[in-house]
């Protein structure tokens, strides 16, 4: 019954489905917005662990945060899909980097993940913190990696690599994320040479008991392997999902069997309990 109510509402601009769709589009800019103006955001940071000996945290992602009116933070994936072909898109993927290169400095010993989208490539802003930062000290490029989704990387190819080509001989990694999610096809890999790939999670999650989803994550780490990029796989959620995955030769895990994303940065845990305190 409640179909069929939907598909006898107008498909016009007027229909209150639009208009509730449009406002909540609305309202998530502006949030975003004033949440730029007065730099109310933060990095959630999420561990990537080695699927192998010694099974250390390979590296961290930083998720760019939100924070609303009330000081609520909200999730990327809240924003993020209305926001990534807009002006603020672009300058939330700006405090992101930012960010990100600032955690760099002040930890040394941290490798961090950053996602962009592909549209900030041209973008001013971005390429002058980017260049403000390396310039300023060699080591975090080195210790940078920068996320691209297939899907944004297919919009301005060119452009993707050539910044790919200036950047990575600073150090500066680049992983594929979402992989297997598109049409992301064998020549794109000779033409883009990312040093890392990450398995969409969509695949990952319960994968000890989908033999498609096997079967498919199979054949993306064969084909990473061909071109010696490491894998990742996200979402992973339980013990019998990582245990397939390590069997299948992926070279590092991310999921919540590990940590979730923290705005508390876990490596001061890590670092006390080394130390005891």
């Amino acid at each position: 019954m409640r179909d069929r109510k939907l598909a006898d509402m107008p498909e016009g601009s007027d229909s209150p489905l639009n208009a509730a769709v449009t406002s909540r589009d609305m309202t998530t800019v502006y949030m975003a917005t004033e949440a730029v103006k007065h730099k109310q955001c933060k990095l959630a940071f999420q561990p990537v662990m080695q699927a192998h000996p010694p099974h250390g945290v390979a590296f961290y992602e930083g998720f760019i945060r939100v924070l609303d009116e009330t000081g609520r933070v909200i999730p990327a994936r809240d924003f993020i899909p209305q926001l990534e072909n807009t002006p603020i898109g672009r300058d939330l993927d700006c405090v992101a980097l930012e960010m990100g290169l600032r955690t760099l400095v002040r930890n040394p010993e941290v490798r961090l993940s950053i996602n962009m989208s592909a549209r900030s490539i041209g973008y001013a802003r971005y390429a002058r913190v980017l260049d403000r930062f390396l310039k300023k000290d060699v080591s975090v490029g080195e210790r940078l990696i920068l996320e691209i989704s297939e899907s944004s990387a297919m919009t301005v190819p060119e452009l993707v690599i050539d910044f790919m080509d200036r950047l990575q001989p600073q150090g500066v990694a680049f992983a594929l994320d979402d992989f297997g999610a598109s049409n992301f096809s064998f020549r794109h890999f000779r033409e883009f040479l990312f040093d890392a790939a990450k398995i969409d999670g969509q695949f990952v999650r319960g994968i000890s008991n989908n033999p498609d989803n096997q079967a498919l994550v199979r054949a993306l780490v064969a084909v990473a392997r061909e071109f010696e990029i490491l894998v990742t796989a996200e979402s992973v959620e339980t013990k019998e999902d990582a245990e397939f995955l390590v069997a299948s030769g992926v070279d590092c895990l991310q999921g919540f069997l590990f940590g979730a994303p923290s705005v508390s940065p876990p490596w001061k845990g890590e670092k006390a309990k080394q130390t005891g305190s």
